[in-house]
Formats: C-alpha cells, sequence, structure tokens
C-alpha cells in the first residue's frame, strides 16, 4: 500500500536533480553533431564497446592531478601523529584530489556521454560538477582550518574555524540550490572562486604576518604554497580571459592547450611544493617562547 507514495516521491526527487539538465550548453550552443568542433575527441573501445572520449590530453593531466593529490593527502595522513593541522591538510587534500576526479570525468574525459549523448542539445554542466564545486570548496575550508590549527590559538583560532565552517555551511546548500532550481549563477566555477578567495588571502596574510614576527620555517614555507596557488589561478584567469583556448585550437586546425591545463599543471607543480616542502615543516602551534 505504500509503494503509490514511494514511487512519486521518487519520481519527484528524479524530476528534481534532472532539471540541471535544463541549462543548455549555449554561447555557442553545443549538440552531439558539433561537441568535437570546440575541442579534440577520440573513439576509444571498451567491452566491445566505442567511447566517445573528449580531450585525451587534458584528461590525463586532471587525472594525475586527481591521483596525486589524493596521494599527497594521504601522505599528510601518514605524517600527521597528533597533529590536528596534518589531519586537516590529510583531510583538504583527499577532498580536493576526489573534487578533480569527478571534474575530469565530467569536463573533459566522458562529457560527451554525460551531457551530449542521446540529446538535441548538450547540456551545460552536471551533478559530476556540482558536486566536484562542492567539494573544492570544502577542501579550502579544510585548508583554512589546518592553517588556524597551525598557526593560531585561543580567539583568533577559533574566529577562522568558525569562517571555515560557515563557509562551508553556506556554499554547499548554494550550490545544491542551484543544480536543483536551477539557477546557473550559483553553479559556476567562478562563484566557488569568489567564495575560496578571500580564505586564500587569509592565509595568505596570517602567514605573512607571522613570518615577518616569527621567521619561522613553516610560515615561509606556507607563504610560497599559497603565493604558488594565486600565481596557478591568476594564469587561469588570464589565459582564460584571453581567449587563448580557442585561438590555438582554431576549429581544429591548431593545437589544444586550455585553461584548464594551465591550471591544473600549475597545481600539479602546487602539490610537489606540498609534498616536498610542506608537508615535513607544518605542525600543530606552538606559542613563542
Amino acid at each position: 500500500m505504500n509503494r503509490l507514495p514511494l514511487t512519486k516521491l521518487a519520481a519527484a526527487m528524479s524530476s528534481a536533480f534532472r532539471r540541471l539538465e535544463s541549462i543548455p550548453y549555449a554561447d555557442p550552443q553545443r549538440t552531439p553533431d558539433n561537441w568535437c568542433e570546440f575541442q579534440p575527441c577520440t573513439t576509444i573501445k571498451f567491452a566491445s564497446k566505442e567511447i566517445l572520449l573528449t580531450q585525451p590530453s587534458s584528461t590525463f593531466l586532471v587525472y594525475l592531478l586527481g591521483l596525486l593529490t589524493i596521494g599527497v593527502g594521504l601522505g599528510f595522513m601518514r605524517l600527521r601523529g597528533d597533529q590536528v593541522s596534518h589531519l586537516w591538510w590529510g583531510v583538504s587534500l583527499l577532498l580536493w584530489g576526489i573534487g578533480a576526479l569527478l571534474a575530469g570525468t565530467s569536463y573533459q574525459a566522458f562529457g560527451y556521454q554525460i551531457k551530449c549523448a542521446r540529446r538535441e542539445t548538450c547540456a551545460w554542466t552536471s551533478w559530476w560538477e556540482v558536486i566536484y564545486l562542492m567539494l573544492q570548496q570544502l577542501s579550502v575550508d579544510a585548508l583554512l582550518a589546518a592553517v588556524a590549527y597551525s598557526c593560531t590559538e585561543g580567539t583568533v583560532r577559533t574566529v577562522l574555524l568558525g569562517y571555515a565552517s560557515l563557509s562551508a555551511l553556506v556554499y554547499v546548500p548554494v550550490a545544491f540550490i542551484g543544480a536543483i532550481a536551477p539557477f546557473k549563477s550559483l553553479i559556476t566555477f567562478e562563484l566557488m572562486v569568489w567564495f575560496s578567495t578571500p580564505i586564500l588571502l587569509i592565509v595568505l596574510v596570517t602567514n605573512g604576518w607571522r613570518y615577518g614576527t616569527l621567521r619561522t620555517p613553516m610560515d615561509l614555507a606556507l607563504m610560497g604554497a599559497w603565493v604558488l596557488l594565486l600565481l596557478a589561478i591568476t594564469a587561469y584567469w588570464l589565459y582564460n580571459k584571453l581567449d587563448i583556448t580557442r585561438k590555438l585550437w582554431a576549429k581544429g586546425k591548431g593545437i589544444w592547450f586550455s585553461e584548464n591545463d594551465v591550471l591544473h599543471i600549475g597545481l600539479i607543480l602546487w602539490m610537489i611544493y606540498l609534498a616536498v616542502v610542506v608537508a615535513g615543516r607544518v605542525n600543530d602551534y606552538v606559542p613563542p617562547a
């Protein structure tokens, strides 16, 4: 007797989650027929089926980034001992790495299957990408928690942890509502960056002030990390703003090197820096002697 209401509820939930597909890929419009005019594609065989793989070189870079990030996160976990800061670094990088794999699956590797196949016009985004945005923001929030435990105490630490929690509690529902409604403006990469940027500035200022006062190797290493991260984001933004991807690609007559490739190479270098320079230097807060 309860099957009918449950069936209706399941149908309603399915309909709500599928609304995300109603946002078209426009300006210019993408369709299954012209999908590969805007990016490189190749066909691979899997289990006797042919699958269209989008942006093979970009797929390699983003999956490499995801796996490397997870590996570095596990390295922080392995080194943590009783260090709470190491725990939060590990959480942050694990979320970041998983998010990168989800993003690469939908933005690059299997974007055609997820957003285009069996459709008249391609969808602009997918739940793979929305969940990536959520995980990315949660990762940056966890990063702030890591710095709070490494570099602050008392009221300042409480404020930073509160800000990290508030950021997560605001952004995740905003992105979820944006996907269900759907509101395109609430599920853009740019909006997520706007949420993340204040945190990056907070940690840069925190470690800059501490290094100027205490001259500790940890603060110098962390300052380097934030500068490298901001440089990677800035390079992505400039490359995208100048529309270099489209100009280089030239409708398939040129080469493929996208703004995402610029960002992912920058982040790969950042992860190597975290593993080599930062991991061995961060520790929980120690009051100045």
